[in-house]
């Protein structure tokens, strides 16, 4: 789309004159945009575009390309999104228990451990009250401690790290200075390499962001290989696809709850199955995108 605002019309007109098949209705396909919009189902129509030599690309489509197929892969993701958040959440909170439990219980006498110079790093600390900050004073559970508990600059760990986000967390982890805590909770996960378990995590949480803040998940890339561990193999040695996050998530999700991480693997390769029948297209993408192996038994 250019600087200037479309209508709906123009917009259907614009994917016709481009090369699109609009294979529904006029109305639905007016729905459509009006329900995702022109702008967001052009990252899903983008794989289907002519390549063009020239700088000025005319965003031309490939032969074939129909509008029914633009939505399937729209709806994919949409599905894909919310299987993953679902696991992650069960991953977050369980890394978050252990991270309170474990600390809290070794360090009895300081409830605000998380700010104390002889259990985190000082450049975390200098950072906090970026992360305590008015907002997060104004969460309801925060703001009635500090009522009751006028003299507290901070809530306890118990309260404080429950309304973190997995980011924030897992930054807590890695300043903690006592290793033999982040060697416990590595091992508890089954992983005996202690910056390899937050290698994982880090995955895990760029994931999650990339689910909240509504990325394009066929496409997503994690800007930094996945470690190797003994536990599954990267198909095409590629450490930097879904595919391969999706692998560390199953993984991790089975050290916590081994019929969850199972329905996940089953709920993941029904969702694909069922997408790779509609369009070659969208199988393509499935393969090679994602780079997911389907399991067709």
């Amino acid at each position: 789309m250019g600087k200037i605002a479309t209508s709906i019309s123009q917009q259907i007109a614009k994917l016709e004159e481009r090369g699109m098949i609009l294979d529904l209705s006029h109305d639905k396909i007016k729905d459509v945009l009006l329900d995702i919009g022109y702008y967001r189902l052009g990252f899903y129509w983008q794989p289907f575009e002519k390549e063009s030599l020239d700088n000025d690309r005319n965003h031309n489509f490939k032969e074939n390309t129909k509008f029914s197929t633009i939505l399937d892969l729209y709806y994919m993701d949409v599905d894909l999104r919310h299987l993953l958040i679902k696991s992650i959440n069960r991953i977050e909170i369980n890394f978050r228990t252990k991270l309170i439990y474990y600390c809290s219980n070794k360090y009895k006498e300081t409830p605000t451990w998380f700010v104390h110079p002889k259990v985190v790093s000082k450049t975390f600390i200098n950072q906090f009250d970026g992360y305590y900050n008015f907002d997060f004073k104004k969460n309801k559970v925060i703001a009635n401690h500090h009522k009751k508990n006028i003299n507290d600059k901070y809530a306890p760990a118990w309260k404080t790290l429950e309304y973190f986000t997995f980011g924030t967390n897992l930054k807590i982890f890695k300043s903690l200075l006592d290793n033999d805590i982040k060697e416990r909770i590595s091992k508890l996960y089954n992983v005996n390499d202690t910056e390899k378990f937050i290698k994982l995590m880090e995955t895990i949480v760029f994931v999650r962001n990339y689910c909240a803040h509504g990325g394009i998940m066929f496409d997503l890339r994690n800007t930094y290989g996945i470690p190797k561990l003994p536990y599954f193999n990267f198909n095409n040695n590629d450490r930097h696809c879904l595919d391969s996050c999706i692998k560390v998530i199953i993984f991790i999700l089975n050290q916590i709850s081994e019929n969850r991480s199972n329905q996940l693997s089953e709920e993941l390769n029904k969702l694909f199955l069922d997408y790779d029948k509609k369009d070659n297209a969208i199988s393509n993408i499935i393969g090679e995108k994602i780079n997911y192996l389907l399991h067709k038994d």
